[in-house]
């Protein structure tokens, strides 16, 4: 694994230290997956990806919560994320459906979630939210 995969997986899990519940009924048992599309790593419910210029898909499964670092990536995040948050910049993500709370703290991002309602909180610059 490269040192800037570690960086990223690193930054990543540093964000589900600060905290991010979600709604699935998956088991705590931690996991990990490491290649050429980027570093997931996967705490209770909470999927915790890192990349950097990669092109990606990503499943949220029925309400896990997804944190995000990186940057430079193309994502694709299947089926009902509880809640996300997106560092990293210039990243172009889209969700099929958001369900409670996206917070994007980076730059340059856009993302793009096609269902769902949630609260947003932009606290980055020049990121692009969509719902279209």
């Amino acid at each position: 694994m490269s040192i800037r995969l570690l960086a990223a997986v690193a930054a990543v899990s540093a964000v589900v230290l600060a905290g991010c519940g979600s709604e699935s009924g998956d088991t705590n048992t931690p996991t990990a997956t490491a290649g050429t599309s980027g570093a997931q790593v996967e705490i209770g419910n909470t999927i915790n990806y890192g990349s950097f210029g990669t092109t990606a898909d990503i499943d949220c499964a029925d309400g896990k919560s997804l944190n995000i670092g990186g940057s430079n990536n193309t994502l694709t995040v299947k089926g009902t994320c509880a809640n996300v948050n997106i560092g990293g910049a210039d990243n172009k993500i889209t969700f099929e459906r958001i369900d409670k709370e996206l917070n994007v703290v980076g730059l340059n991002n856009t993302v793009t979630y096609t269902d769902g309602d949630p609260k947003i909180n932009d606290t980055g610059r020049d990121n692009r939210i969509n719902k279209p």
